[in-house]
């Protein structure tokens, strides 16, 4: 849609405001709203915009240089689906006022130059993502930390520990614990919210795949978009988690991405499908191949597979992300991959009858993650795999922990908490500094951003460790 046609559709629609949204280093939406009567060619032009303070932006700059420009992108208008009064919302583009240019530490601006980088390469013209999208819905939330007192309390009205609550009446329907897996109604009684938020997704642009409940018993839910490019999922990304968070609390409800906020019941992930296309086709498929993958397949699989250690600092950065990664609930924690096997890092999905799209789906991810780095960093081991000619081994179509403990030593492991993560992605990013993708300095303020969270959880002490300690 031209700026000419945006402006007399807003017109049409009554907008009486204009919100520009981007994103800071950590995932985080920020947003600047004008009156429609801004709503003019300019506020397109790069000298023009809006402009913020990028010193008080997570990861962004410093004081001393810390005025900045949005720009609205116009191909990511649409109309606030949650606004009381009518607003036309856009995703912007960050412009440094020093250079007048693209700001280099924008996550989108990351996303659009690993584009870049992968058609200059020759590999492919295009790569498709596909995330999904796993979150609990729960009825409330609390949760403090003080010197002297620090909880968390979370309740959900189908959770099995409700059985026996006074509802007046209660009618049962609970969920079991872990045995939420596709349940119908009654006892999903979120399968109209769900079909709500998808209309309100395609409505805004996001084409949705399906929907359903998920293992977790205490409110678990899933929903799948369709694939498109990385920028513009990435952009999907964020518009998806926007409205699941808006959507939740119009209904009264709260909803969280949190990858492991229950104990004993399945985390969220949020697993990645990819491939590489040219004329729309996915590159990876090849009849007769290693599981009918091209040799361009393998190799951009050993290059996940190889960066998997360091990939885990952006797209599982935070330390609750740890929480999920262990055994026993089809998350992974070995860089290996399979066909249909859960308990894979990679998994080529067993159900895949279409040459076309055929893909992998990088299992360890979570929403705690940057969409546009995630993606990106993806993207980025799968080139380097590519040009290096990584060898990603044999499929390992066995569950993992049914494996021998000898067998089990010679699979590389994973991660197993975000320091480690942030270390091997301090040894190994090279990768990402290919074509100026990312900066090193984007690198280094990560690494430095996400050392503190971990340093901010470390000095606390934890409820558990009352349970085993305070006696001592």
């Amino acid at each position: 849609m031209s700026i000419k046609q945006i402006m007399a559709d807003a017109k049409k629609k009554n907008v009486a405001f204009v919100a520009v949204r981007f994103v800071d280093l950590v995932g985080k939406w920020h947003q600047i709203t004008v009156p429609a009567h801004e709503l003019k060619p300019d506020l397109f032009q790069r000298g023009r915009g809006i402009g913020f303070d990028g010193s008080s932006v997570a990861g962004f700059t410093q004081v001393k240089a810390g005025d900045m420009i949005v720009i609205p992108v116009p191909e990511t208008a649409v109309l606030d689906p949650f606004a009381e009064l009518p607003t036309l919302s856009f995703i912007g583009d960050v412009i440094d006022v020093a250079t007048s240019e693209k700001f280099e530490r924008n996550p989108r601006f990351v996303a659009e130059k690993a584009e870049a980088h992968l058609r200059k390469s020759g590999y492919a013209e295009q790569s498709f993502w596909g995330p999904e999208f796993e979150f609990y819905l729960f009825d409330s939330i609390r949760y403090q930390n003080d010197p002297q007192h620090c909880f968390f309390h979370v309740d959900a009205a189908e959770a099995h520990w409700n059985t026996g609550r006074d509802e007046r009446p209660n009618l049962g329907n609970k969920i079991p614990h872990k045995g939420g897996y596709h349940a119908a109604p009654p006892r999903d009684r979120y399968f109209d919210f769900r079909s709500a938020l998808c209309r309100t997704m395609e409505q805004c642009g996001v084409p949705v795949k399906y929907h359903h409940h998920e293992v977790g018993g205490a409110g678990q839910m899933e929903i799948e978009v369709m694939f498109d490019t990385l920028t513009r999922m990435a952009d999907r990304t964020m518009m998806v988690k926007y409205i699941v968070h808006n959507g939740a609390a119009q209904a009264g409800l709260t909803a969280t991405f949190m990858p492991k906020p229950l104990v004993g019941e399945p985390g969220n992930g949020m697993h990645v499908h990819q491939y590489l296309a040219r004329g729309g086709h996915s590159l990876f498929y090849k009849k007769g191949g290693l599981v009918n993958m091209s040799d361009l397949a393998l190799h951009y699989l050993g290059g996940l597979l190889h960066h998997a250690p360091a990939l885990l600092a952006f797209t599982n950065p935070s330390t609750n992300s740890y929480r999920r990664l262990v055994p026993g609930f089809e998350a992974p924690v070995k860089a290996s991959y399979s066909v249909g096997n859960r308990t894979a890092a990679v998994r080529i999905p067993g159900y895949l009858t279409d040459p076309r799209n055929f893909r992998y789906e990088f299992r360890p991810p979570d929403a705690t993650c940057n969409p546009y780095l995630a993606f990106a960093a993806m993207l980025m081991a799968g080139i380097d795999g590519i040009r290096r000619k990584l060898d990603p081994g044999q499929p390992l179509n066995k569950d993992l922990f049914s494996l021998a403990p000898r067998d089990l030593e010679r699979i590389p492991t994973l991660p197993t908490s975000l320091p480690e993560a942030l270390e091997a992605l301090r040894r190994d990013h090279k990768f990402l500094l290919e074509g100026g993708v990312f900066p090193e300095d984007l690198v280094t303020t990560w690494i430095d951003l996400k050392s503190k969270e971990f340093a901010a959880l470390n000095i606390r002490p934890h409820p558990y460790e009352f349970q085993l300690y305070y006696d001592c």
